[in-house]
């Protein structure tokens, strides 16, 4: 692995945050999802959130993602009337491996749950959790195919809109900004990106997940 040298003075450290965050979008936007408080723009991204956290080449999970959605499976309503074998088809032709008849099973329960729980509509889990996040992160928790990895993807995205959920930094992010020398924690990014500036955080979690996802720090520290 290629060395990084971690940036130490906090100018330094500005900048790059500034150049990180710059575009305005997070990881999911990046590759074509909005982010917004939208019922069917939240579970596409918690469904492209299940599929980032398989193993495998994230390019793949983000296709498959979008196979779904142009299969016309944009909300929970819609993903629970497919059908098992039509999933199945869009998960191989975007090229999911392994065990993808569990894959489409796991994609077909969470979307009658979250139909069933909250009528499609996973703003009414945030009421329900009264914008609490620990409350939000059991419930999220107790979906199908939603486990803690899960949870942190898709709250690193919809911190942006879920105000309360902030500071949230997945792993990946976390990597890059330990090996950059940003921080080692989400409220050390979140005291770069700024005070209440929780759409600007999930801009930069995005953008370092990328960093790390694509291999990008020579380009980044160059």
């Amino acid at each position: 692995m290629p060395t990084t040298s971690a940036i130490s003075s906090v100018e330094d450290k500005k900048r790059l945050v500034r150049r990180l965050a710059g575009d305005g979008r997070g990881f999911a936007e990046r590759y074509g999802f909005r982010v917004t408080n939208n019922p069917s723009q939240l579970f596409q991204v918690l469904y492209l959130s299940v599929l980032l956290a398989r193993r495998g080449d994230f390019h793949k999970a983000i296709d498959a993602a979008t196979g779904l959605r142009d299969a016309g499976w944009d909300s929970a309503a819609r993903l629970a009337r497919s059908l098992h074998a039509d999933r199945v088809r869009v998960l191989r032709a975007a090229g999911q491996r392994g065990d993808v008849d569990a894959l489409a099973a796991t994609l077909g329960d969470l979307a009658q749950n979250v139909v069933d729980a909250y009528r499609g509509d996973l703003r009414r889990l945030r009421t329900e959790a009264h914008q609490d996040p620990g409350r939000e992160r059991r419930l999220l928790t107790g979906l199908p195919g939603v486990d803690d990895e899960v949870t942190d993807l898709f709250l690193r995205e919809v911190q942006a809109v879920w105000r309360e959920v902030a500071p949230v930094a997945d792993r990946r992010a976390l990597a890059a900004a330990r090996r950059l020398g940003l921080g080692r924690s989400a409220d050390d990014l979140a005291g770069l990106a700024g005070s209440g500036e929780s759409e600007r955080l999930a801009w930069l979690v995005g953008a370092l997940a990328r960093v790390d996802l694509e291999k990008r720090y020579a380009e980044v520290t160059a």
